[in-house]
């Protein structure tokens, strides 16, 4: 196979991940398109941690922009142009692992966020994790949400938006461990096996 061209496949998909995850994080910051909650810090402490802009979103453009480059990259060193581009293969895994850290670190903030909950005021007119002992059972008993007056819909908002960046981020995870895999044997394998066939990824 072309480990090259499945490299490039992979970068494009981590572009659109990326995009999508810094979308749903910037969302986060105004429940119901409002930005009050914002102003008076009435946001969930998880949405001040950047997940979806820097673990999902910026540290997974720098990979995703190797791997795009990949298929015309060559570091040279024996003069040969596939030694380069094997080179280049086994130095992408440098690259896949920082995706990794930067997805895994999206994953990790989008769960606790799912598990905390929205920061709401409640019935006692206080802002409080109102969900924050359920341990996460709030998500399987969707009458108990209501006891969040403010923001309207909050939970909604903040279950939708973490359950989107969890995906996603689990989604870049995994397409960074095939490009680790796919680097690895780029590298010792062999850029591609022949140059007369052509791949699609």
């Amino acid at each position: 196979m072309c480990y090259g061209k499945c490299a490039r496949c992979i970068g494009h998909s981590l572009l659109a991940l990326a995009v999508l995850c810094i979308v749903a994080n910037i969302l986060l910051y105004f429940p119901n398109g409002e930005t009050k909650y914002a102003a008076e810090d009435h946001l969930s402490k998880f949405v001040w941690f950047f997940s979806g802009i820097v673990g999902g979103g910026l540290l997974i453009f720098l990979p995703a922009i190797v791997f795009i480059a990949l298929e015309r990259d060559d570091c040279g060193g024996c003069g040969r142009d596939n030694c380069g581009k094997r080179c280049a293969m086994l130095s992408s895994v440098l690259a896949a692992l920082i995706g990794i850290a930067g997805s895994g670190y999206c994953v990790i903030v989008a769960a606790l966020g799912l598990a905390a909950g929205p920061l709401c005021l409640d019935s006692s007119n206080q802002w409080n994790y109102t969900f924050l002992d359920t341990e996460g059972q709030y998500l399987l008993d969707r009458s108990t949400w209501s006891e969040c007056l403010e923001p309207t819909h909050a939970v909604e908002w903040n279950v939708s938006l973490f359950s989107i960046l969890l995906a996603l981020g689990g989604l870049e995870f995994i397409l960074c461990l095939v490009q680790v895999i796919n680097g690895m044997l780029g590298g010792i394998c062999g850029y591609c096996c022949t140059h007369h066939q052509q791949y699609d990824c």
